[in-house]
């Protein structure tokens, strides 16, 4: 509790320069139980003056004292990970085996990864007598998410510093308590003072004024499209780099030779881990249109096969949605896919029966989906199927591309260069053939409306580099 009140500014835990609290909410009880404190323009500018002092000499780091303090951050990760699960778990409903297994587990993969790529990174590359050297690109804003906590923090925390960048975090403020762990983990690392800089609050008073710093270099921000319009307008004024992971309405294509059984089943499973609150979740599933109706007999048991509970019991599968606000949006969605004529499979609108408190949904499948249903287009984020028919192959491409989002797509197939051929049509950032395992070394970000930039590994690293080229640099 000691520092939840404080921001972590030029290595220090401060007070806010105006005091002001917010009450940060248990999803599972609708009942606060802890207070943080919220920042403002005058905190956001101290927190830029530290980043902006430590930037010329954290700049000129090698390699392999940055790799030092990246190993040192992983280790102390390793030492707090059950108390970042812990965390996860309250602020934002995550079942507490998830929470470990899988949001506090993505923190340390993606450290892991950033630290492997860092050991290889090529920062110059000579073009004839032409030196190109790829360099830090400043102070960073980082604007990160509820929904995946340590996984966005670290996602942008370990490329910006493995750059040589200083940064500026604004964790948010729904879910803050693990990003104030995080930089207890970068306090105890030893990291250079300014080097790492943390302020809380909301998106208006806080990550709108990180946007458009004018001694902020670049913005990360991973969010909804809605709040990424924002944010780029914002930063547009002092023309600064913006990268982006916004929303998405993947669809996930079973074809016709997949093992149907197999792929609708764990496609559910998909579409509800996290609770529905990913943003690359394969909510629109796409099924041969002759095979529709067994399609929904196996979602329907797959989904009521799913135990929501407490998510502090080890076997809940799904736990509430993070907020009140995230409760009546998914609600809403689910009467409006009803009145407008899909097939209720399961689940519906309300808590489960045998919970009266709460921010809990139902597992929810939708059949007969028609494009352009509410639905189909918007994001939901909550645990809810909606599966649609096509006709062939050009069919199936044609709806799952005719979405403003491009994040993430699916395909299940047993021809694997079918599922190929298939994936290589899909306007999206990433595309998963067969379920495979995550992997921290492939490119995250998106087409159209789901964001710009690539996130993950060396591709992260790229993002918080300029490039410079040196003519007449010599042989």
């Amino acid at each position: 509790m000691s520092n939840h009140l404080k921001f972590f500014i030029d290595g220090k835990w401060v007070a806010p320069v105006v005091p002001a609290t917010l009450d940060v909410i248990d999803p599972s009880t609708e009942e606060a139980y802890t207070t943080i404190s919220v920042g403002s323009k005058a905190d956001v500018d101290k927190a830029v003056a530290a980043a902006k002092a430590a930037f010329p000499a954290f700049s000129l780091t090698t390699r392999e004292e940055r790799l030092k303090l990246l190993n040192r951050i992983l280790e102390i990760y390793n030492e707090r990970y059950e108390d970042i699960a812990q965390a996860v778990s309250q602020e934002m409903g995550a079942p507490i085996s998830w929470a470990r297994d899988a949001q506090a587990w993505a923190g340390r993969a993606h450290m892991e990864a950033t630290i492997k790529a860092l050991e290889t990174y090529s920062f110059s590359e000579k073009r004839g007598a032409t030196m190109v050297v790829k360099e830090p690109i400043g102070v960073c804003a980082l604007i990160t998410p509820w929904n995946w906590p340590l996984n966005q923090i670290v996602c942008k925390v370990a490329p910006a510093i493995a750059a040589g960048c200083t940064v500026v975090l604004k964790p948010s403020e729904i879910a803050p308590i693990s990003g104030i762990i995080f930089s207890e983990v970068m306090e105890a690392a030893g990291t250079p003072k300014g080097v790492h800089n943390m302020v809380n609050g909301n998106g208006p008073d806080v990550g709108q004024v990180m946007a458009g710093h004018p001694d902020v270099d670049m913005v990360s921000f991973t969010g909804s499209t809605r709040a990424g319009i924002i944010v780029a307008k914002t930063a547009a004024e002092t023309v600064k780099r913006v990268a982006q992971e916004l929303g998405g309405k993947s669809a996930n294509i079973i074809l016709a030779d997949a093992d149907f059984e197999q792929a609708v089943a764990k496609g559910v499973e998909g579409c509800f881990g996290n609770t529905g609150q990913s943003c690359d979740a394969p909510t629109r599933m796409l099924v041969p249109a002759a095979r529709h109706d067994e399609a929904l007999a196996i979602a329907r048991k797959a989904a009521e096969a799913h135990k929501v509970g407490d998510p502090r019991s080890e076997d809940t599968q799904l736990g509430p949605l993070v907020s009140q606000l995230q409760f009546d949006k998914v609600q809403r969605l689910i009467e409006a896919g009803i009145k407008e004529g899909a097939t209720l499979v399961t689940g519906g609108p309300g808590r489960p029966e045998h919970l009266n408190r709460g921010y809990y949904a139902r597992p929810t499948v939708f059949g007969h989906v028609k494009p352009g249903m509410t639905i189909e287009k918007e994001e939901i984020f909550g645990p809810v199927l909606s599966v649609i028919s096509y006709e062939d192959d050009d069919d199936a491409v044609r709806i799952a591309n005719d979405t403003v989002y491009g994040l993430a797509a699916y395909v299940q197939s047993q021809d694997i260069e079918h599922a190929r051929a298939v994936a290589s049509r899909l306007r999206a950032g990433q595309v998963s053939i067969n379920y495979p395992e995550w992997d921290t070394f492939a490119p995250f970000g998106g087409y159209k409306q789901s964001g710009n930039g690539r996130e993950y590994a060396d591709w992260a690293i790229h993002d918080f580099l300029e490039v410079k080229g040196i003519i007449g640099y010599g042989a």
